[in-house]
């Protein structure tokens, strides 16, 4: 028999994690498992077109996109209407399918949940996916869900 005691649901906060969090906070709620709530915050040195490139942030740029992250995982999921429901939220920063791998493995995740944005050919061999990796590199199930496809 398949069990559930934690599941991930990584968002980027768009329209297709959406769909994605409707199916995680199905699942936590029909096995009673811990719901865990992840936002990657790119790693900004990963996105330098050239080492060494001169890049001035602002002083608290770091802090301040993780506070709004945390801000908007904070209003996923209210208790009022999931009550019972128990939900871990958290933000790291760093490569996303990287970091979603690695929290899972971490926390003993039993299943990843994640939208996919439904790209066509040319934007998806151009920006690749990050779900498409996750399904690649995690140890455990991962349920991806596109937006509008079925309800």
């Amino acid at each position: 028999m398949i069990t559930l005691k934690k599941i991930l649901f990584a968002t980027d906060f768009s329209d297709c994690a959406k769909a994605a969090q409707a199916y995680a906070a199905g699942f936590a709620e029909q096995f009673h498992a811990e719901l865990h709530v992840l936002h990657v915050l790119p790693d900004v040195a990963l996105m330098m077109p050239d080492p060494g490139t001169a890049l001035t942030l602002p002083a608290n740029y770091l802090l301040d996109l993780k506070n709004e992250a945390q801000k908007s995982l904070d209003q996923l999921l209210p208790a009022s209407t999931h009550p019972g429901l128990a939900v871990v939220r958290s933000v790291c920063v760093g490569n996303p399918f990287v970091e979603i791998v690695n929290y899972a493995e971490a926390q003993g995740i039993d299943l990843i949940v994640v939208g996919t944005h439904g790209r066509g050919a040319l934007l998806h061999l151009l920006m690749g996916s990050v779900a498409e990796k996750v399904v690649r590199k995690a140890k455990c199930p991962v349920l991806t869900v596109r937006p509008h496809e079925h309800a």
